[in-house]
């Protein structure tokens, strides 16, 4: 009994000792570079559990694991022809570097938006992003604030694509822009003139510059000369003018002073007088290369308008002109299913007329199928039995041939010629009035029937051998 203990007992630890590295393989470790993603039953509603810098266990069966690069990721945007607020088209090239965002809430939207894609489909995503709100935000400037103010156009893209970033689960780490363009030239011409301006600026500072030294040693020399003479004069007047000569020097000496200080003066005056026009000149050229610039922007922006107007007058032409194509279609449709709709019509009243023909020769067979067994299956005493029927119709058909002729008067003109055996003329007249009605045996023989015998066939015959009796 002891060993079977013993056995039990070893069987238990070992039992433990499995269940515990199983419990520290499903205990998973979240790297600093990463984000462990637990999902499937997590609670509290949530479709994901994200960890940062920590750990936790993982449930067999109902949980799962992935994990999520927090490694930066770099984006080139090429963004081309972007419409600035003053409708000028301008060529940002810029480089973002976005990463995994590892703050509370936004890496639940990593959770379920990222995880399990790769990093060329995830960086694909963001440039998308990135183009769409970089677009959005030149919309909203002028050339000169992009250009100038690239705090102000840095914090509005920050903000912009960051806040859009941060809905996908990631963060705006850094944003580069290399440079900008425009297809007009305007902000080239916003350089040149601000360089034009600060040349004239330099010009204008030297020339200030020189004019100052050039007035501070006229005024040195002068009053260097003029402290010479005064001490020449003194010692004159102190030897009481013994010499005139030496009086008409020193006043030579001082008219020559003063026609070089004259002669400075004018030079001085020359130099700031050309210092101001090249100023001027400079103002000008730098005003005129501005004009040329606005005036061309103007013309792009002109030819642009123009192109835009064309453009929707070419697809006004073409809206109306698919309109009338398809209001032609369907009109000629409307007519086809008319016209099918008045054919199927005709057919089926055609169709309706020969079906009650055909019931009604199918109804006359019948009844000429039974009127032949009646005769015996005698056709010709079938036909008899028809005309019988009939008769009273093909009597009142003769009598209707003379029914409405109206003899008011007759005239008869008797003439002595009549040869013997013939009769007179209103005997003529009576029996050409008679045959004027239909014979019923030329009745019957114009249907291809033969009259019976009883019917008049007979007396037919024997009319010529009574009249050959009543001529003899």
């Amino acid at each position: 009994m002891l060993p079977g203990m013993i056995g039990l007992v070893g069987g238990l630890i070992l039992l433990a000792f499995l269940m515990l590295l199983f419990a520290a393989s499903r205990y998973k470790r979240c790297p600093s570079d990463r984000i462990l993603v637990v999902y499937g039953r997590t609670g509290g509603g949530r479709s994901a559990k994200c960890i940062h810098g920590g750990a936790a266990f993982v449930w067999p069966v109902i949980q799962d694991y992935a994990f999520l690069e927090l490694t930066p990721i770099s984006i080139d945007v090429d963004l081309q022809g972007a419409l600035s607020r003053q409708n000028i088209r301008v060529d940002v090239p810029s480089r973002f570097t976005v990463g995994v965002s590892d703050e509370e809430g936004v890496m639940t939207n990593a959770a379920d938006r990222l995880l399990g894609l790769e990093m060329d489909s995830i960086r694909d995503l963001a440039h998308d992003i990135i183009v769409g709100q970089m677009r959005l935000v030149i919309a909203t400037m002028d050339i000169e604030e992009i250009n100038a103010d690239r705090d102000k156009f840095y914090a509005n893209v920050s903000s912009n694509v960051g806040l859009e970033l941060r809905k996908i689960g990631l963060k705006l780490i850094n944003v580069n822009v290399t440079d900008i363009k425009d297809e007009s030239g305007y902000i080239r011409a916003l350089g040149q003139e601000a360089a034009a301006q600060a040349i004239n600026e330099a010009k204008k500072i030297v020339a200030e510059k020189n004019r100052d030294g050039s007035i501070g040693e006229a005024n040195a020399q002068r009053d260097q000369r003029i402290k010479v003479a005064e001490a020449d004069s003194y010692a004159k007047v102190g030897e009481a003018k013994a010499n005139a000569d030496a009086v008409e020097g020193e006043n030579t000496a001082q008219i020559a002073i003063a026609k070089s200080n004259a002669l400075r003066r004018e030079q001085e005056a020359e130099a700031e007088r050309l210092a101001i026009a090249a100023e001027k000149i400079q103002a000008a050229k730098a005003l005129e290369e501005a004009y040329r610039a606005e005036e061309e922007a103007e013309k792009a922006r002109a030819a642009r308008e123009m192109a835009r107007q064309e453009a929707d007058a070419i697809v006004n032409a073409e809206i109306a002109k698919r309109k009338l194509e398809i209001e032609a279609e369907a009109e000629a449709e409307q007519r086809r299913r008319i016209a099918k709709g008045e054919a199927d019509a005709i057919y089926a009243k055609k169709e309706a007329e020969a079906r009650g023909m055909y019931e009604l020769l199918s109804k006359q067979a019948e009844g000429f199928e039974k009127l032949v067994h009646s005769a015996g299956n005698e056709s010709k005493d079938a036909v008899l039995l028809m005309v019988a029927d009939k008769l009273p119709e093909l009597v009142k058909t003769q009598v209707e041939a003379i029914k409405n002729i109206k003899i008011d008067k007759v005239t008869v003109w008797e003439g002595g010629n009549q040869q013997e055996g013939e009769g007179n003329s209103t005997s003529k007249f009576i029996s050409g009035l008679y045959k004027s009605v239909p014979p019923m045996n030329d009745l019957f023989n114009m249907a291809g029937m033969d009259l019976p015998q009883y019917l008049g066939a007979k007396q037919a015959e024997e009319a010529p051998a009574e009249e050959v009796k009543e001529k003899k």
